[in-house]
């Protein structure tokens, strides 16, 4: 079959590699029909997550059609089109059972590599480096899916694959990112980040009853497009002090919840940019978390700040004594996609929202490598692309 794999900083191939087959009884082969590049791939091409092998194959946002199924799955059968949640979840550990599906015990099986660098280790991801348990991606003719009863989700044939791919990863990150807010009506709140997931967390924002909602960004498109959702657009190259626009904007009092839609590749300029740029690319801090820090300023007293966007390990100058002293309430961490599945898909048939809004480019598959670096490089107006196998 045809895969998309990395090969190092940049450089990531279309190439022909063996078939996924069965490995244990609660499998199932999909034939993917639809995936898409997230900004965490961007991560891994960037070559800022370790552990990554050449060869690896990318890719968990995808979705397909089971054409073989091991004989310990019985909510699936052959032909059924499903969508897979990114993350991979055993169903019957302590966390599965209290809805904490990223962080399922059993489903990494290189879960001692990860409780070496962070003391204990999440689930198992797709196509997201050997840390998070080696597991080829989606971004291939075909993939194998582990406990596939536990994550597949069966889609109705009346809805399209660009109304409900999302749901396997950015639709659910931003509503949780929102959730994670705990957004109440009448709340302003701050979004960075329109990429992908800060779309979705706009979206979300006001579906939990946010009354406004401020897009900060730097890219054009991005903020046209928050605004689309009804967002009030701050370009933060265009203002001379951030955290003052958004107190002016606020009554002087702050936005009620912040959010990091983000993480780790965070752009900012002068000396606080450079200073994370250096000790970033020397691995002295393994994240740039400008962005965070701005929320956390910027954040009233008694707020919350959300943080979706993804950070990998260590980071510097991180303003723990403002969040203190204005008694913030911090929330994050790798999104729970299965608590969504549903509830998300029933928005998406009531017609609340239709997710492939976000598209703005439809490639085939083996156009992958020039869709990364335009998606990297922000060009031809590049917000989200769904390729085709």
């Amino acid at each position: 079959m045809k895969a998309v794999c990395w090969h190092g900083t940049g450089d990531v191939r279309v190439e022909r590699v063996p078939d996924p087959t069965i490995l244990n009884d609660g499998d199932v082969i999909l034939q993917v029909t639809s995936t898409a590049i997230c900004g965490s791939d961007l991560h891994l091409y960037n070559g800022y997550i370790p552990t990554m092998q050449a060869g690896d194959i990318l890719g968990h946002e995808f979705m397909g059609i089971v054409v073989e199924k091991g004989p310990g799955v019985r909510n699936l059968e052959i032909g059924d089109r499903v969508a897979i949640p990114f993350n991979i979840a055993c169903g019957s550990c302590y966390f599965c059972e209290h809805e904490l599906w990223s962080l399922c015990d059993n489903s990494n099986p290189n879960a001692g590599m990860a409780e070496a660098m962070y003391g204990q280790s999440s689930s198992g991801f797709f196509g997201y480096s050997h840390l998070f348990g080696g597991f080829a991606g989606g971004q291939a003719e075909y993939v194998r899916v582990p406990f596939a009863d536990v994550g597949a989700l069966k889609i109705p044939p009346e809805l399209r694959d660009d109304q409900v791919l999302f749901l396997t990863d950015i639709f659910p990150t931003g509503y949780m990112a929102a959730e994670n807010a705990e957004i109440r009506p009448g709340d302003v709140v701050a979004v960075w980040g329109c990429g992908p997931v800060g779309q979705f967390t706009i979206r979300s924002a006001f579906m939990l009853g946010a009354e406004r909602v401020i897009a900060i960004d730097r890219v054009p498109e991005r903020l046209r497009m928050a605004e689309d959702g009804g967002a009030e657009a701050v370009n933060y190259e265009h203002e001379d002090d951030l955290i003052q626009t958004l107190k002016d904007m606020t009554g002087g009092r702050g936005p009620d919840a912040c959010i990091d839609a983000v993480g780790l590749e965070a752009h900012a300029g002068g000396l606080p940019g450079l200073y994370d740029r250096v000790k970033q690319a020397t691995r002295m801090e393994t994240g740039r978390p400008h962005a965070t820090r701005q929320a956390i300023q910027a954040c009233r007293k008694g707020g919350v700040v959300s943080i979706p966007g993804v950070f990998g390990g260590f980071v510097d100058k991180f303003p723990l004594g403002i969040a203190f002293s204005k008694g913030l309430k911090l929330k994050m961490g790798q999104t729970h996609v299965h608590r969504y599945l549903r509830p998300l898909l029933e928005r998406v048939q009531r017609g609340d929202i239709d997710p492939s809004f976000v598209i703005t480019h439809r490639l085939k598959l083996e156009d992958a490598p020039k869709a990364y670096k335009i998606f990297r490089d922000k060009k031809d107006n590049c917000i989200k692309v769904v390729l085709s196998p």
